[in-house]
């Protein structure tokens, strides 16, 4: 999520792609009608998961008794299991000065009605003594996401932190709790050499809604994920394991959006949620970065708002529209100001819950909050400042 990964991804040769911004547009904030929202968040409930004292564990790597979710609790993943609502939150404990210095491991919490939770009092996945502990440790697991197979297979992909490079990694469980790491997604891809040893994260695998159930799909007979920081990229698999990054003709990596200048993801775009493709195409929901210098004055410099866009059915990588103000921006004094100071609501978990969609998001990269999506009483997004 933060720009400590900014310079190597931009030596991968982003181009600048996506639609065309119109004025008319990026002065409002009116939703197209392919677009998700507005999203609301519900009174008096955010921020839904706050950081403890209390819960410690017994650390692996360190063999110490750790305050593991002391600091912060942020960037979930979300997914539904047995009609409820299971998110898996990042957590860090006190050890280490700033962002990104401190070790991540992953918390569970459960609701039976997607905005009060219950939570384990220990992480349920974190750095081993096991075959990922050289990309894991000290840095630590982060920013996970989680979709689920027709089968019930749940597929996370995560963000390995050694705190030298941050890797994709991936991992499988059928209950949430018990997890199988794999390793890096493209460690065996025919362009491994392109991107396995440079900074890659953030990785969005599209689903799609059938008999009210938020499911993995394919497209166009393989699985398809967006992924990427500066710039939105693509890979496709067969087996959700091993995972291919779609190059140009040239053999580069090639952005299907990039930041653009004046709008409030001058300065990143990093994928969300799981995609979810829809009778209008793939929507991706996306978290956009304001520049300080080239971004959208009505917005702080560096925060975090969140954006959406939608690529074709057919052609994953051609977009057809794209959000020009935000949705979703930080308003909630939790979500201007944390660990993170100049604002975040950082969005990465996404589920389809009793007919209506529930968002979950990292709020200053301390809490998390929540905001439900209700498509037959939808409301207006957020105002513009």
């Amino acid at each position: 999520m933060k720009k400590r990964f900014l310079p190597v991804i931009m030596a991968m040769g982003i181009c600048v792609a996506g639609v065309l911004p119109s004025q008319a547009q990026h002065k409002t904030n009116k939703l197209p009608d392919w677009a998700f929202g507005g999203f609301v968040r519900p009174a008096g409930v955010n921020p839904v998961i706050s950081p403890r004292e209390n819960t410690t564990f017994l650390d692996p790597m360190s063999r110490k008794d750790v305050a593991w979710e002391s600091n912060d609790t942020f960037n979930p993943a979300a997914a539904v299991k047995d009609g409820e609502v299971v998110v898996l939150y990042r957590a860090e404990d006190k050890f280490g000065v700033k962002i990104g210095h401190r070790t991540s491991r992953l918390g569970y919490a459960v609701s039976k009605d997607g905005l009060s939770f219950t939570r384990k009092d220990k992480p349920v996945f974190y750095p081993a003594n096991d075959g990922q502990k050289d990309f894991e440790w000290p840095g630590g697991t982060e920013d996970p996401r989680v979709a689920v197979t027709e089968d019930g297979t749940y597929v996370m992909f995560y963000t390995q932190w050694n705190r030298k490079i941050a890797r994709l990694g991936v991992a499988t469980s059928k209950d949430l709790v018990h997890w199988e790491k794999h390793g890096q997604i493209f460690a065996k891809a025919k362009n491994a050499a392109l991107i396995v040893d440079k900074f890659h994260k953030s990785a969005s695998i599209v689903t799609t809604v059938k008999n009210d159930k938020q499911v993995i799909t394919k497209v166009n007979g393989k699985y398809w994920m967006y992924w990427g920081e500066n710039g939105v990229f693509g890979a496709t698999s067969d087996n959700l394991i091993d995972w291919e990054p779609v190059v140009d003709g040239n053999g580069a990596l090639k952005a299907f959006i990039s930041p653009r200048a004046g709008y409030f993801d001058s300065d990143l775009t990093e994928c969300g949620p799981p995609a979810v493709l829809t009778e209008k195409g793939i929507l991706l929901l996306y978290n956009g970065k304001n520049n300080p210098e080239r971004g959208d004055k009505r917005f702080n410099r560096g925060t975090y708002s969140a954006g959406q866009v939608l690529f074709d059915r057919n052609d994953p990588t051609k977009v057809i529209g794209r959000l020009d103000v935000p949705f979703l921006r930080p308003m909630e004094p939790f979500e201007k100001s944390g660990q993170y100071r100049d604002g975040t609501v950082f969005i990465e978990g996404l589920v389809y819950f009793g007919k209506k969609w529930y968002l979950y998001y990292g709020c200053a990269d301390s809490k998390v909050g929540v905001a439900v999506y209700d498509p037959a009483n939808p409301a207006q997004p957020d105002p513009l400042p």
